[in-house]
């Protein structure tokens, strides 16, 4: 039962990190479910807890999401995902993952050059980002900080850029689950370990969002740039390993 205590109060935290910066909440949880439930099961679960953590998000910043961005990235995004779910299957996850590690730190180099030029992202390169990103998330667990520079290249920050960014990858890991519930990966274990998990997850970006009011556009950019080499560097050494 204890064990069940420390893993709400986990997922409550990384939640709040997802609300925060709009990103973060599966790399804090997976080590965490894989070591719990082992991976066959932890990658199903998170996403389901995935989708409702988005589902906070959403519901947390409403009132500021840009829908033209969620549409422009979720349209192309959806059956990209589709398509990354069938191939997640063919495709060795060591080479997914090295690429990912890499991409993510150049990420933040990418972001830094971006703020400071103030290149802004059009409308249709949020499609070409989307379907691209979209693929991805079908192959992989979380591509969340793949995510971020694309939303905050297109100028949105705080409560636009949590909810937006929010709403498309909802779309996107919701098109990833059906994908995988056609397959019978979902159980019902599965479904109630992930609801549950996602509870917690929900609750998250409700408790970050004052600070997310209060937060300095330079600290917030630290702060995504501080996720962006968390991932990039976790998921390289979890390769290696």
């Amino acid at each position: 039962m204890l064990t069940y205590v420390w893993l709400f109060l986990i997922a409550l935290c990384a939640g709040a990190l997802g609300g925060l910066v709009g990103t973060g909440s599966s790399l804090v949880l997976l080590p965490v479910l894989v070591v719990m439930y082992g991976p066959r099961v932890a990658v199903p679960v998170m996403g389901i807890a995935a989708v409702m953590a988005n589902v906070g998000r959403v519901l947390a910043w409403w009132k500021q999401i840009r829908w033209r961005p969620v549409l422009a990235y979720a349209v192309p995004g959806t059956p990209a995902a589709v398509l990354g779910a069938h191939t997640l299957l063919t495709v060795p996850q060591s080479v997914v993952e090295n690429a990912l590690g890499g991409f993510f730190l150049l990420m933040i180099a990418v972001r830094r050059i971006v703020a400071a030029r103030r290149w802004r992202m059009r409308l249709w390169q949020l499609g070409v980002a989307g379907g691209v990103v979209g693929f991805l998330t079908g192959l992989v667990l979380s591509t969340g900080p793949l995510s971020v520079p694309v939303f905050t290249g297109y100028g949105l920050t705080g409560g636009a850029f949590l909810g937006t960014e929010a709403a498309s990858a909802m779309v996107l890991y919701v098109a990833k689950m059906a994908t995988f519930g056609q397959f019978g990966v979902l159980t019902h274990t599965v479904i109630i370990r992930g609801v549950a998990i996602g509870a917690a997850l929900m609750l998250g970006p409700f408790l970050a969002r004052p600070l997310v009011r209060r937060l300095h556009t330079r600290t917030y950019g630290l702060l995504i740039d501080l996720v962006l080499g968390v991932a990039g560097i976790g998921t390289l050494v979890a390769t290696l390993r």
